[in-house]
């Protein structure tokens, strides 16, 4: 296996290992119901990406005048850091926490691709939109699967849910995109992300102020918030910064798709929730998807011109 092999197996499996852990978030918000959803979102997202910041402070020191250079990209992706956890949690809360996911997390990998078609004019290859595709048909019957058993009938605005997870879907793929781009510009991993989820952090400090009360009216939700900032958020993207310094931002979000196969079994063991035949269908299409994007290409003796590597 060659090193640039071993380099792309480690960043898939550093974005799975994140996946895994963003998986919990869904679940771990139904034990603080009282807590809403930009107060859930601002903490886990605000707190969590100033400890990412906090633990990547030399390097943004070493680091400071290339990331003033990329002032752009690292606005650009804070921004995005800001808009996401509010849009994916409210998402969650409108239409049902599956759909919500399904469609932030499965919007994203068709976002992202077609960002850095815009702006690195990078094409799409073959496997690729294969894995994708398999993917995207995954999370639809999942969605569907769980729409049956009346878990987003009963949403208070399926459509304005949806419309919130296309938003957490495009912002997703925003900050993926712009942390990859300091990375390309030769700004390290921890540099990257530190920066930008610091920055993000500070624009969802005023968001937790404003709506964070809950959370000090029991220990529970105490507790809550501090999980969702720890561990979904601050080891989960210190995982996924890892990730993304090693494949592709579409390649990343595409990996992601396991985190709604993640919400769907940790429902059915803690909820009580049973996935039917359909759904394990989808869960069936999702990881034939991962293995179809995450084997590393082979090379070849003629280089193909500019191609979007899986």
């Amino acid at each position: 296996m060659t090193t640039s092999s071993k380099e792309h197996l480690l960043g898939v499996a550093g974005v799975l290992a994140a996946s895994i852990l963003w998986g919990t978030t869904g679940v771990s918000a139904t034990f603080a119901p009282e807590v809403g959803a930009a107060a859930i979102g601002a903490a886990a997202m605000g707190v969590g990406g100033l400890l990412q910041a906090a633990t990547a402070i030399r390097a943004i020191a070493r680091n400071a005048a290339a990331l003033r250079l990329q002032w752009l990209w690292l606005l650009l992706g804070a921004l995005a850091v800001a808009v996401y956890p509010l849009a994916f949690y409210a998402s969650m809360r409108m239409a049902g926490v599956t759909v919500g996911t399904v469609v932030s997390i499965g919007s994203a990998p068709l976002l992202s691709a077609a960002i850095e078609m815009l702006m690195d004019g990078l094409r799409a290859t073959t496997r690729w939109a294969f894995g994708a595709s398999l993917g995207l048909a995954g999370i639809v019957l999942l969605c569907i699967a769980e729409s049956g058993h009346g878990a987003a009938t009963t949403a208070p605005s399926v459509i304005g849910g949806v419309a919130l997870g296309l938003l957490a879907g495009l912002t997703y793929a925003l900050y993926s995109w712009a942390a990859r781009r300091l990375m390309q510009r030769r700004i390290p991993s921890r540099a990257a992300m530190g920066a930008i989820f610091g920055l993000g952090g500070l624009l969802l400090m005023p968001v937790l102020y404003a709506t964070g009360a809950p959370f000090l009216a029991s220990w529970n939700n105490a507790a809550v918030g501090i999980y969702m900032a720890l561990v979904p958020m601050f080891l989960g993207y210190a995982c996924f910064g890892y990730g993304l310094a090693r494949v592709r931002a579409s390649t990343a979000t595409t990996l992601s798709l396991l985190e709604p196969v993640v919400a769907a079994a940790l429902a059915a063991a803690i909820v009580g929730e049973r996935l039917p035949g359909l759904g394990w269908t989808g869960v069936a299409l999702i990881f034939a998807c991962l293995v179809c994007i995450t084997l590393p290409a082979r090379r070849r003796n003629t280089p193909r011109r500019r191609p979007m590597p899986t």
